[in-house]
């Protein structure tokens, strides 16, 4: 795939961007990439044409309300059978996933340095693409077996509530609403922070049509 870049990484300053911390170690970005909403759009298309977007089943053969595709060294998948893990090979075509853009790759550690996170190499990058009135229940990211790195999420497309809660499922939660070109940071004490996807907002994106997209860039290994 040839990726071409949409603008200059000397435009990658932080100086002029809303920065709410919502936690002890995660921080909100409000619109940081909304000028690059064309690029990551044309660059998923290309990701999905090689490893189409699908709907995973959780253990016991409940469907996952996202579609899903990925792109980096490894990436994650679940099925009925052995359920959440992640995989060097994409499970509907057998194949390898597609390497991190570059572009893609600068964005989120430069996103990851901004948070208080330096040096930060993901070898994953999950691509979810919801649908009007989808859903992500209440979770922690710990499939990965580097905590130490922070994750790096970017939201594109329709609007969705955010819901940001503790160490415990049972911790009080605020809920943050998430606009297309938001960035939110979390890794040290809040790595392991649940979290989840409210409901879609009803619309139509100019670009991203009726769809929200969330791109998570981690450190598996």
């Amino acid at each position: 795939m040839v990726f071409n870049r949409v603008d200059s990484m000397d435009d990658l300053f932080f100086d002029n961007i809303k920065k709410e911390q919502i936690g002890s170690h995660a921080v909100l970005f409000r619109k940081k990439l909304i000028d690059q909403e064309h690029y990551f759009y044309e660059t998923i298309q290309a990701i999905a044409a090689e490893i189409p977007f699908h709907h995973y089943e959780t253990r016991g053969g409940g469907r996952i309300a996202a579609a899903m595709t990925g792109c980096g060294n490894i990436s994650w998948i679940s099925d009925q059978y052995k359920g959440y893990r992640y995989e060097a090979f994409n499970p509907i075509t057998k194949r390898k996933w597609p390497a991190i853009p570059k572009l893609f790759f600068d964005y989120a550690q430069e996103c990851a340095a901004a948070g208080g996170f330096e040096n930060f190499i993901p070898d994953s990058c999950l691509i979810n693409r919801y649908a009007i009135g989808d859903k992500m229940g209440l979770h922690c990211d710990k499939d990965e077996k580097d905590l130490t790195a922070p994750i790096v999420s970017l939201s594109f497309g329709l609007s969705a509530p955010f819901i940001w809660g503790g160490l415990s499922r049972t911790d009080p939660k605020k809920r943050y609403m998430l606009h297309s070109g938001d960035v939110v940071v979390w890794g040290g004490e809040s790595r392991l922070v649940y979290h989840a996807i409210g409901a879609v907002q009803k619309g139509n994106h100019p670009i991203f049509g009726p769809y929200r997209y969330n791109l998570t860039f981690r450190k598996v290994y």
